[in-house]
């Protein structure tokens, strides 16, 4: 029998968030100032973290690896999300598509390791500071990082190939603002079961069990601190706990809404909306978290200036 004629897809539309020109402007202006804040303030952390001896400890190491994660998190989404808002070049090719949907999983994943690693350096800081130095040594902590990027890269790797894999035909506007799974399943011409069983057994895999972990190091720390019968120990325990369970909700939370759910016309809809928060607020606001509630980070920053200021005013 004759094949029939297939037009396959060599590129995308990226629909955006809204086609209402006067609300474009504002959304712009709005997503670009989150952007130099995510840009300016990650980056800082990370060149804070690099400079201040006092801060070369297992915490703040994962930390800059957080930041670092962050501001190319943004990176990935935020710049196009701008073009089409200012300029409204919404088209994406199909290869740049799909690499844009394997660095954002890719990307994503990793926090999500990241911040179970982070929970395990302050239960054994808080549970078990005597041996610290032993359990978070240099090598334990090299191991956590490489490890919560090489689960990201192996994760985002098996949803870049089946989804590279399937069929586009005719169908190429994508409801969201950048290249997800989701949507792109929605736009296949062909059974997308495997794919979509792939999303919520394995994406919730990663969710469900880095977030049990996290839980479950939380339980530990609870437990430790109501023993502790000093009330300045207490809030100084609190105090290195607060700004990582911060980020914590924000970024499980939206993750639990966006994609352990099914797909349907209404989710993605809400999808969009939600995916604002952890692709242009989140990476902003987790610097803001962590300076503006870290005595360390802040004092670090104060040094930092200071030094700079002195600088400035030797002789040349």
């Amino acid at each position: 029998m004759e094949k029939l004629n297939e037009t396959h897809v060599t590129e995308f539309i990226l629909l955006g968030i809204t086609d209402l020109v006067q609300l474009q402007v504002v959304l712009f202006v709005t997503f670009l100032m989150f952007y130099l804040l995510s840009f300016i303030g990650n980056l800082s952390i990370v060149a804070v973290i690099i400079a201040d001896y006092g801060l070369h400890t297992p915490m703040y190491f994962l930390l800059g690896n957080l930041s670092f994660l962050d501001f190319f998190y943004a990176t990935t989404t935020v710049p196009k999300m701008l073009s089409g808002l200012l300029i409204e070049d919404k088209k994406i090719t199909f290869e740049a598509c799909i690499v844009q949907l394997h660095i954002f999983h890719f990307l994503g994943s990793t926090e999500a390791m990241l911040l179970m690693s982070m929970s395990y350096d302050r239960y054994v800081a808080i549970c078990n500071p005597l041996r610290y130095h032993v359990l978070m040594a240099k090598a334990v902590c090299l191991q956590l990082a490489f490890t919560s990027w090489l689960v990201g890269f192996l994760y985002s790797l098996t949803h870049t190939i089946l989804t590279s894999r399937l069929p586009f035909c005719h169908l190429n506007k994508i409801t969201h603002f950048y290249c997800d799974i989701k949507p792109l399943l929605k736009l296949a011409c062909t059974d997308t079961h495997i794919n979509e069983s792939l999303v919520n057994i394995v994406t919730g895999s990663v969710a469900v069990g880095t977030f049990i972990l996290i839980i479950i190091s939380y339980s530990f720390i609870a437990t430790h601190i109501q023993n502790i019968r000093s009330e300045h120990g207490r809030s100084k325990a609190l105090s290195t706990c607060t700004s990582h369970l911060t980020v914590v909700l924000l970024y499980y939370g939206t993750a639990f809404c966006t994609y352990l759910r099914p797909a349907t016309k209404d989710s993605l809809e809400q999808d969009r909306l939600t995916a604002i928060l952890f692709t242009v607020i989140t990476p902003a606001l987790n610097p803001i978290i962590y300076a503006l509630r870290n005595k360390d980070v802040k004092r670090a920053f104060r040094k930092l200036f200071l030094e700079s200021q002195l600088l400035k005013q030797l002789p040349c």
